[in-house]
């Protein structure tokens, strides 16, 4: 990496004692039913579980027989039974299910339901109504840190974002709460916090909550992170909705990365097997490349294999104690790194053709087209020629959104014309998408005389009033208003670039997105880093429509070394994308800070849509 080094980084702190706890706790919890005993686990726990206890952890505490929770009748024939699942009322009814099949059958059974990571009152409720609260016991796997990486963080809740920010769920906002209280408990108070977003403002007034009822346990410990960041995703949504281009978000985008890991199939292990692959820091080929725009990934990864080749030519010349040495010492480590080189350059070519066929050069210029707010007529013809041509309905959905952000809303002509020609391309069934789009402000109708300059008038006039107290109605009508391009002009966003702009050597965040856009939540971070506080921010928090919920709490700094005020974990609320951690990553190389990164889920555009989706894929 050609980065220069400021300071030297920071010391991160170690996250292994997160997996520990959890594992601890659940070893506990299934304890609780002493002897033999089957376990049901719920599919997506399956993943995050693995990294936590893997099967023969689960062995040694007497389970006998892992079965996954479906819609089918359990063969078990053990007479303890354990479910591992998340709080879901169709959990319930399927445990319901079984508990009364047992009944009717006459056969006695214990009964152990483990809910992660929280426990709610409506699944206690089913379970009563449904006759079987008696006959069950009801447990909570508080386990919702998953460390994914050595600065990444996942509480692995994708349901999250639909939850919150389309139904207006609140119930995960405690879990959120008790996660950071976790981890103020074992790394010290945060000197510095920092929030944006009404999700952001909820969950720290109750983690503070929590914080006070417990306050003798973090008095007078030395902080070892000096800030915190809480972050609303749809304070951003239009970074989410861009297709990412540095290699980490593209295998995301292309493979999916899942739990921090990814399935390479037969076409990248150019073998007729498919492999599942462990992407974090440990691996050292992938950790040089998965913040670089792919554009220089295929370089170095050549370059590499040269050099590979090389060291493995050295043992031409060697004698037979030269030799044994090389063999004891070096030869498994070249095998390991041969063997990461070739599943990555099966990548890159894999990506490469996927992106060859769907024309990508062509749907990245009309992204930085709405990006700038260019030929705006002609981004429209192309999304219409997306659709006709039925190319996918997610990434047609992902470009109407874009557009609309972008835009501040869709001319009704417009609106009605894309949605009738999507419904009539992809079929009536998706007429709810549109209406939660709709709800979470991601696809918009503009009313009339809404225009972008006249919302522009009306937002400055607002905003130079000088009863500011009083434009709090006047600001619910903007609602939901995204007002992109006027924060776009106050933090520059789209960097004006004179010449080319060099991918190989980023001068700003914006190489994330081949120099044509900085993440807006990567730059108000950025910004309130400079300023340790909203001041002069002022503007682009009202347009932001945060301003009751933008917030700074400066606690005493003089505990804090200097090491830790260079520390800084960033929350995202709803999800966040690989391309916001290289950004930050990269701040972080140019200001000498480190980034630590707490996720409800890893997310990008695909996913970010299929939560908004009523038809399933």
């Amino acid at each position: 990496m050609a980065f220069p080094h400021r300071l030297d980084a920071p010391e991160l702190p170690d996250f292994s004692i997160l997996k520990r706890l959890a594992r601890d706790q659940l070893i506990y919890l299934l304890e609780q039913l002493p002897g033999k005993k089957d376990l049901f686990i719920e599919a997506d726990l399956m993943s995050p579980l693995d990294r936590i206890a893997n099967v023969s952890i689960l062995k040694q505490h007497e389970v006998d027989k892992l079965y996954k929770v479906e819609n089918k009748p359990a063969l078990s024939s053990n007479e303890q039974l354990c479910f591992l699942v998340r709080p879901r009322i169709k959990n319930m009814r399927y445990i319901a299910n079984l508990v009364n099949a047992d009944k009717l059958a006459g056969r006695i059974r214990k009964y152990k339901i483990i809910l992660t990571p929280q426990k709610f009152y409506a699944c206690e409720m089913v379970l009563e109504e449904e006759g079987i609260y008696g006959d069950v016991s009801c447990d909570e796997w508080a386990f919702s840190l998953l460390p994914l990486d050595v600065d990444l963080l996942s509480m692995e809740l994708p349901e999250f974002f639909r939850d919150y920010f389309l139904e207006g769920d609140q119930r995960w906002i405690n879990t959120v709460a008790q996660a950071l209280h976790l981890l103020s408990t074992l790394y010290g108070p945060f000197p510095n916090c920092y929030g944006m977003g009404r999700c952001a403002k909820m969950s720290y007034d109750l983690w503070r909550k929590l914080e006070e009822e417990e306050d003798s346990e973090t008095k007078g410990r030395r902080p070892e992170i000096g800030h915190i960041f809480l972050l609303d995703r749809d304070m951003d949504f239009v970074t989410a909705l861009c297709s990412q281009v540095v290699y980490e978000g593209l295998v995301d985008d292309t493979f999916r990365i899942k739990c921090g890991s990814v399935d390479f199939g037969p076409e990248v292990t150019s073998s007729d097997k498919s492999l599942k692959v462990l992407l974090n820091a440990e691996d050292k080929v992938f950790s040089e490349i998965r913040n670089e725009h792919f554009s220089n990934v295929f370089g170095f990864l050549s370059q590499k294999a040269r050099n590979l080749q090389a060291q493995y030519d050295r043992r031409r010349g060697m004698d037979i104690k030269q030799m044994k040495n090389f063999v004891s010492q070096e030869l498994k480590g070249l095998k390991q790194e041969h063997r990461l080189l070739s599943l990555h350059i099966g990548a890159c070519e894999s990506i490469m053709k996927k992106k060859t066929k769907q024309d990508f050069q062509e749907l990245i210029k009309t992204e930085h087209a709405l990006l700038e707010g260019f030929n705006i007529r002609e981004s429209t013809s192309y999304i219409e020629e997306h659709i006709d041509r039925q190319v996918s309905p997610i990434e047609s959905l992902r470009l109407m959104c874009l557009l609309s952000i972008t835009e501040n809303g869709l001319i009704p002509k417009d609106y009605r014309s894309l949605k009738t020609q999507y419904l009539q391309s992809y079929g009536p069934e998706h007429l709810l998408t549109f209406s939660n789009l709709r709800r979470a402000g991601l696809l918009t109708e503009q009313a009339p005389g809404d225009t972008l300059t006249a919302v522009e008038n009306k937002v400055s006039k607002l905003v130079t009033d000088k009863a500011a107290g009083k434009i709090t109605d006047a600001f619910s009508s903007l609602a939901k208003r995204s007002n992109f391009r006027a924060i776009s002009k106050k933090l520059n966003l789209i960097p004006r670039v004179d010449g080319e702009y060099d991918l190989k050597v980023p001068r700003d965040m914006a190489y994330v997105f081949s120099g044509a856009y900085v993440p807006l939540s990567c730059r108000i971070i950025e910004q309130v880093l400079e300023r340790r506080s909203w001041q002069g921010l002022d503007e682009v928090v009202r347009l932001l429509n945060c301003s009751d919920f933008a917030f700074t709490d400066m606690a005493k700094e003089d505990k804090a070394s200097s090491e830790s005020l260079r520390l800084i974990l960033v929350v995202f609320l709803g999800g966040c994308t690989f391309s916001e951690i290289s950004a930050l990553r990269f701040l972080g190389r140019e200001k000498g800070y480190r980034f630590i990164f707490l996720t409800t889920a890893i997310t990008n555009s695909a996913r970010l849509m299929e939560a908004m989706s009523e038809v399933k894929a």
